[in-house]
């Protein structure tokens, strides 16, 4: 047998057999240009400010994606029929399901007000990619059948279910892989016992765990909800993202009035700048060197704004970002105060202040109050005569996850952080 052998920091080895016309395909996705490009996209957008070591890219996490994938299907075999076109389709699917993202993953997606999704399954249908033009070659319905996976309108759902859903192959990598890269040990669980538990259930098509793995589940969604608190949300990678977005946003209103912004002529930036969208071939020329060599050069701008938020995000000198631990009736008050502090010591506050408040969704933690039930989780109850439940209505830990976590704080000049500290106290 033949293979290729990628090395993984958290999964070891991961093995594709290119003795298969699938293997090969696998192989032959890796090495295309689309999937290249998640070499140079950040895995965590910003986290490397607050977690020097996470410069994981979104390249390992795919590979991750599709290993756990594999294991999953394997597993399923065991017991249920899954058609060879169904299963290659849902490993295809968890190795493209990043190819749309943009640089710094999330952070420019919010900025820039677009749906990674979207251009992952425009590249996908494409005959103008490389990965459309292989998997049109490989079978006339993969492409159609990886789309409709990555939208979510696939069936059987429950294999679609292995990439897009509340406990999918996504999920469970990135946890594992970002708590290693992070150094925070919050995203571990047990990986194993899940996959052990895995299930189908045919009559209603959907996934569940076997009763064994009911405290495995628990364990997974603690993990995700103690990385969101301690590492998704944290301070120091929310006032990046705080100083990155008023940049960005200073440079599009320059360039709007006409103003001195560098950009490189007939390159992406530009038709950002000019607030065009891209077409897909277009944004899968940018990854996060575009943004930062950008930025660079606009440290020497000669609008003094502009300059400023560029050295600050350059040199890590961020904002302060201050959690409004007070009553939620006292906060417009004291943020009005606050934004008159920072407008007072001669910084606009259109750019040097911002207000962050993020609430848990279902994607971030788990809730059981949705439309889609392709976002809920099942589990099975009891040994003696087991019956498939929603997970919130065994177990009394998710019940207590539901409750979500909000942060809202406000992000200013670092050198502003003892006037308005002395405010919070008076107050």
């Amino acid at each position: 047998m033949t293979e290729r052998i990628y090395r993984d920091s958290v999964h070891n080895i991961i093995r594709v057999n290119t003795d298969t016309d699938e293997g090969r395909l696998i192989v032959s996705l890796v090495d295309t240009p689309e999937f290249q490009r998640l070499r140079r996209i950040r895995q965590l957008g910003l986290a490397y400010f607050a977690y020097q070591a996470a410069e994981h890219s979104r390249f390992t996490h795919s590979l991750g994606a599709f290993h756990l994938a594999a294991r999953m299907v394997a597993k399923l075999r065991l017991t249920y029929t899954i058609p060879g076109e169904a299963q290659t389709a849902v490993r295809v699917a968890a190795l493209l399901h990043d190819i749309g993202h943009g640089p710094f993953s999330h952070v420019i997606e919010s900025i820039l007000d677009f749906h990674h999704e979207d251009f992952t399954i425009e590249a996908v249908l494409s005959d103008q990619t490389e990965v459309g033009r292989k998997l049109a070659a490989y079978s006339p319905e993969l492409a159609a059948n990886v789309a409709s996976i990555i939208r979510g309108d696939f069936r059987p759902r429950a294999l679609a279910q292995l990439v897009s859903s509340q406990l999918d192959v996504d999920r469970m990598d990135y946890l594992l892989r970002d708590s290693l890269m992070t150094g925070a040990k919050y995203g571990i669980y047990d990986l194993e016992w899940i996959i052990k538990s895995i299930e189908i259930n045919e009559a209603d098509d959907h996934l569940y765990v076997s009763a064994p793995g009911l405290y495995a589940v628990e364990d997974y969604l603690q993990a995700r909800y103690y990385m969101y608190r301690q590492v998704y949300f944290h301070r120091t990678l929310r006032s990046a993202e705080a100083v990155l977005r008023v940049l960005v946003r200073r440079a599009l209103a320059i360039f709007k009035d006409g103003g001195d912004v560098w950009f490189g002529a007939g390159t992406p930036m530009e038709k950002i700048l000019a607030g065009k969208k891209l077409d897909l071939t277009e944004h899968l020329e940018l990854d996060d060197s575009d943004i930062m060599f950008s930025i660079k050069r606009w440290q020497h701008a000669p609008d003094a704004i502009l300059a400023d938020l560029a050295k600050r995000f350059l040199n890590r000198r961020l904002f302060k970002a201050f959690d409004l631990d007070m009553p939620e009736a006292d906060r417009p008050e004291f943020i009005a105060e606050s934004r008159k502090i920072v407008a007072d010591a001669g910084f606009d506050p259109d750019y040097y202040f911002v207000e962050d408040a993020a609430g848990s969704v279902p994607y971030s933690f788990y809730s059981k109050d949705t439309t889609d039930r392709k976002n809920l989780i099942f589990v099975e109850d009891g040994f003696s005569r087991p019956t498939i439940r929603e997970i919130s209505s065994v177990s009394p830990a998710v019940r207590g996850l539901q409750e979500g976590y909000r942060i809202h704080r406000i992000c200013f000049p670092a050198e502003l952080k003892d006037k308005i500290a002395e405010l919070y106290h008076r107050n």
